[in-house]
């Protein structure tokens, strides 16, 4: 359980720091050059990542809470509208109209889905600390950037490009989900 926590703790320091200490970011890239920081910013993401998944494949499943019966079926959904925004927030969409962070909220409601359908502590760890994050980061964002400039409107050809796009995302990871994270999402 250490490594999940430590490879979400660094998963979410590291997104954290540009947001909340720029004046660090700031000297760090003053110091090592952009190049250099990215490539360490990215060396760190991805210490971060095998840290979450040797924690997860080490950890014990300890039941922390019991998932509502509905909770598979709300994680599901949740999947689909997780998917949508975080497709989103990658093309001009109408989407970006109605959302500041498409991709911070499509993770929170990745994490919150998660958080319905399972009740053991590695989720707990797992999906509550990157939903925190994810929350914190859109609660931050907000305060340092200040008030909103919505988009303007956009064809809304690419608003069905992203729905095209994540219905076939979201078929994808149905059918490889068991393979990669060990959990069938349909029985």
């Amino acid at each position: 359980m250490t490594l999940l926590i430590a490879g979400v703790l660094l998963w979410s320091l590291v997104h954290l720091l540009p947001i909340a200490a720029r004046g660090l970011r700031q000297r760090l890239v003053s110091r090592l050059g952009l190049g250099a920081y990215s490539g360490l910013f990215a060396l760190t993401i991805l210490l971060a990542v095998v840290l979450i998944v040797l924690g997860w494949m080490s950890a014990s499943a300890t039941e922390v809470y019991e998932p509502p019966n509905w909770g598979w079926h709300l994680n599901i959904l949740l999947m689909l509208f997780s998917l949508l925004l975080f497709t989103a927030s990658s093309m001009k969409t109408n989407i970006r109209r109605w959302l500041r962070h498409p991709q911070l909220t499509g993770v929170s409601l990745w994490a919150l889905g998660h958080l319905f359908a399972n009740g053991d502590l590695p989720s707990l760890v797992l999906f509550g600390g990157i939903g925190l994050w994810a929350a914190s980061s859109i609660l931050l964002l907000n305060r340092r950037d200040g008030p909103w400039k919505k988009p303007g409107k956009v064809s809304h050809g690419k608003d069905l490009v992203v729905l095209v796009v994540s219905a076939a995302g979201y078929a994808v990871l149905v059918l490889i989900h068991p393979y990669l994270f060990g959990m069938p999402i349909m029985p």
